[in-house]
């Protein structure tokens, strides 16, 4: 990361190092763009989602009405700040779109490259 970088970050009061291993962007760098106009935005590099078929199946939930994303996170994952993990596992970009259609399946799978009984 570049010295102009770090400084604006710590002028910022934000920690240039990690996210937490918990996040969606653990792992990526923060980098930063100027505009047209001069103004310095910080954003993460580009997050790349991997493909469903690199999460191994645990199980399938099936949407019933009134569920929440936040609720299923936590059902199945122990955490309702983990739902991102259900969308990368289902293709979804929109988190609302996973638990819009009553009956719809949604994937629980193991992390990205834990292999499961079918993989192993």
């Amino acid at each position: 990361m570049s010295q102009d970088i770090q400084t604006l970050l710590s002028a910022a009061g934000l920690d240039s190092t990690t996210f937490e291993p918990t996040s969606r962007y653990h792992g990526k760098q923060l980098t930063s763009s100027i505009t047209a106009d001069g103004e310095t935005i910080i954003h993460t590099t580009r997050r790349f989602v991997p493909p469903p078929e690199n999460f191994s199946l645990l199980q399938l939930h099936f949407v019933e009405r009134g569920d929440r994303l936040d609720n299923i996170a936590y059902k199945y994952l122990g955490d309702p700040e983990q739902f991102w993990k259900l969308c990368d596992a289902n293709r979804v970009d929109k988190p609302d779109d996973l638990f819009a259609t009553v009956g719809a399946a949604v994937r629980i799978t193991l992390p990205e490259g834990v292999p499961g009984e079918n993989d192993a």
